[in-house]
């Protein structure tokens, strides 16, 4: 990608492009890295040579960083190898995908692995995740590629297909099968989506059930699950939802432990199967029960209803078959349904068009997707506990306008899912970076403000009491909750719990009937981007005095350079102790005369002159006020009133930008920075309006026209 000044405000531009133009859908994914699958792999086949991927190539770096990193002892040995010199004829899927195809190896992916073993039951959602037209025979090029949903976005993610090895035995993923490598090449391109193998280290299965889906996910905490949570679970997986659950482990030190009924602690499994059978001396009694498995595959459960138990032999052949019973340490089991309650201590079960789950009706939810982003010293505000800044998070206003079809007159309201993620914390482990924790609290709008898309303010937040929120801020990718309100209008503000925590993150909102959900963000205007004439009236002392010293500087030509503005000003502004500034530096001179000067001289006269210098007197007033501490600096936070009360209605990228541009390490801004950026708006609004001749709000610039309205302003 060509180097681009702005950075991320440039590649968010692209993005939102981008999807403009259709990128991102699942018939048209964005290609990860700028690499396109079709074009490389053609082109290796011209060549006749195999694809070497620079950007995710065969070194230490994509191991990982610490474990994994270049001063660990582990990664000596491993050599990366292509399937056809670990065995021979090494096939891509070996007589089609299943849940035993994934074995796990020296990484702590357990998570990862339980989500694939779940993929493997729908072959519609695999082979959208895992394209099969690849193979090891038809024009093979040693590239393969897979697609991951990422943040909204489908990604497409290219790879070769060298992989890890030690004494020729693959380090990470492997299938039951030797010469079968889709499993392994998945778990690859997942790793290079994350930046390395040892940042996929650790998570939670829903994580890689929604990358794999788009899906929302909800936790049952099995003591506290609803009582229909078998009848929840076979619906679930009827509609090819993934499912998978874990036993917490109490003490760390005992992190995948394995129990005397051949249960592992601390670990990911994957629930495949929910049955009843009726064994044949109770024939009029159906016997519930839940087929898991163990990423690892082996390590069984050994109680009731696993593979060998007595429990199968009161059952006909016809219900074995039914349940596809077999004796294998494959890592896959029985169990019953009571046994599963008591053992397992929750489970995540991963909607992938989220229908309600509470009852039979089966119902299309209505979908919204938002971008956000936390900025510190701007929209990082941080939770209810700090009123001073919460206020400034992003806020999205939420719509509900119909009431569920099940409503009843005791219990009416719109049923809908809050899911709030946080963006690229695994990618950037190795910078150090942990999840945040992070929640949500949603609070209904008075009827007078529907319609009213401004950003709320700290005192309405002060004043009212969330009408929801979650449960608990926690530090996990994401947060999800159910709720069921009335219909109406709510704003949802996503924080993180402690302010000045920058990140990324998207908000969605599921809901049964319609409903919308957008960020609320001002209008961008300008109160006064056309010059006032200078008043007529008399002359303060101020003034006078103004008028004398511009005389003294300015001489004959009655015209002043940016040198001498600042003199004229500085000796001016010296005079106001309670500002406690060092006066403006020669560059916000030169953007105060590329304001003010009107006949394009480089000079100010008089004119011009009085009039920056009634801006400023009405700039000074509103930063005295935000001052009140007379510390000579404004808190960032309260930046955005300061700019509304100048005349200016910016939006959230904007007050980033700002906030990015003028304050100083400790998110003040001092009264020369807030001047210029005062000066800055209002001369690029005005060119603004100078080229909207027919004030649509958009322009069409030139290169020549935007560097001379940019260099000059």
């Amino acid at each position: 990608m060509p180097y681009t000044p702005s950075g991320f405000f440039c590649d968010r531009l692209i993005r939102e492009r981008e999807r403009r133009d259709g990128e991102g859908s699942l018939n048209k994914p964005q290609r990860f890295n700028g690499q396109d699958y079709n074009t490389l792999r053609q082109e290796c086949v011209q060549r006749k040579s195999l694809f070497e991927d620079e950007s995710f190539p065969a070194t230490v770096e994509s191991l990982g960083f610490k474990e994994l990193g270049h001063k660990s002892n582990k990664v000596k040995n491993i050599v990366w190898k292509r399937p056809k010199e670990i065995c021979e004829n090494p096939q891509f899927i070996v007589g089609g995908a299943s849940r035993t195809d994934i074995c796990q190896g020296d990484l702590g992916d357990c998570w990862l692995l339980a989500a694939i073993a779940c993929l493997t039951l729908n072959e519609k959602l695999l082979y959208r995740v895992v394209p099969h037209e690849q193979s090891y025979t038809e024009d093979y090029a040693g590239i393969f590629h897979f697609q991951f949903w990422r943040y909204g976005d489908w990604v497409d993610v290219v790879i070769d297909d060298r992989i890890p090895t030690f004494n020729n035995q693959l380090v990470f993923t492997k299938s039951a099968e030797r010469n079968e490598f889709w499993s392994a090449l998945l778990e690859k391109a997942y790793a290079k989506l994350h930046g390395s193998y040892e940042a996929l280290k650790g998570g939670n299965t829903t994580e890689a059930m929604e990358d794999f889906t788009g899906g929302v996910t909800e936790f049952y905490e099995m003591k506290e699950a609803p009582k229909e949570l078998y009848k929840i679970m076979k619906k679930a997986l009827e509609r090819g939802s993934l499912m998978g659950c874990s036993i917490d482990s109490l003490v760390p030190a005992r992190f995948e432990t394995r129990t005397v009924t051949g249960l592992v602690k601390g670990h990911a499994y994957s629930v495949t199967a929910v049955e009843e059978c009726r064994p044949s001396q109770h024939k009029d009694t159906k016997v519930r029960l839940v087929r898991l498995r163990n990423p690892w595959g082996q390590v069984e459960w050994n109680g009731p209803w696993s593979d060998n138990s007595k429990e199968w032999a009161t059952l006909s052949k016809t219900e074995k078959e039914k349940l596809q019973h077999q004796s294998a340490e494959d890592g896959e089991f029985w169990m019953s349904f009571e046994d599963f309650k008591k053992n397992y201590t929750k489970i995540e079960i991963c909607n992938l068009t989220p229908n309600a789950l509470e009852d039979d009706k089966i119902h299309k939810w209505t979908v919204s997707v938002n971008e956000g982003r936390w900025v510190r010293g701007c929209s990082a505000g941080g939770c209810r506990n700090y009123p001073d800044t919460f206020w400034t998070n992003p806020q999205y206003r939420l719509r509900l306008m119909e009431e569920d079809d099940d409503a009843e007159d005791n219990d009416v309201g719109c049923t809908f899912v809050v899911a709030l993620m946080q963006k690229n914390r695994r990618k950037e482990r190795k910078l150090g970076a942990n999840l945040y924790t992070i929640g949500f609290a949603i609070y209904e709008v008075p009827k007078e403000m529907h319609g009213n898309k401004q950003h709320m303010q700290k005192d309405f937040f002060l004043l009212t009491s969330s009408k929801a929120r979650c449960k608990s801020y926690i530090n996990l990718r994401e947060v999800t909750q159910r709720f069921r309100l009335s219909p109406g209008e709510y704003v949802i503000i996503p924080s993180t719990y402690e302010p000045h925590q920058e990140g990324e993150f998207i908000l969605r909102v599921f809901s049964e009937k319609r409903n919308t959900s957008e960020e609320i963000e001002n209008r961008i205007e300008a109160d006064h981007p056309v010059p006032a004439p200078a008043s007529a009236g008399e002359e303060s002392e101020e003034d006078q005095q103004f008028r004398t010293i511009f005389q003294e500087i300015a001489g004959d030509e009655m015209e002043i350079s940016a040198n001498e503005l600042k003199n004229v000003l500085n000796r001016v502004i010296t005079k106001h102790k309670d500002l406690n500034t060092e006066g403006f530096s020669l560059e916000s001179c030169r953007s105060m005369i590329a304001l003010m000067d009107m006949d394009g001289t480089g000079r100010l006269n008089l004119r011009e002159f009085r009039h920056l210098w009634n801006k400023i007197k009405q700039w000074q007033g509103i930063f005295k006020h935000y001052n009140a501490d007379q510390s000579g600096s404004i808190n960032s936070y309260e930046m955005r009133n300061a700019v509304n009360d100048a005349g200016f209605r910016l939006n959230n990228q904007l007050y980033h930008i700002i906030t990015m541009r003028y304050a100083n390490e400790n998110m003040n801004i001092d009264f020369d920075s807030f001047i210029s950026c005062l000066v800055r708006l209002e001369a690029m609004f005005r060119a603004f309006q100078a080229f909207d001749q027919d004030g649509d709000g958009s322009i069409r610039l030139s290169v020549l026209e935007w560097l001379q309205l940019t260099m000059y302003a």
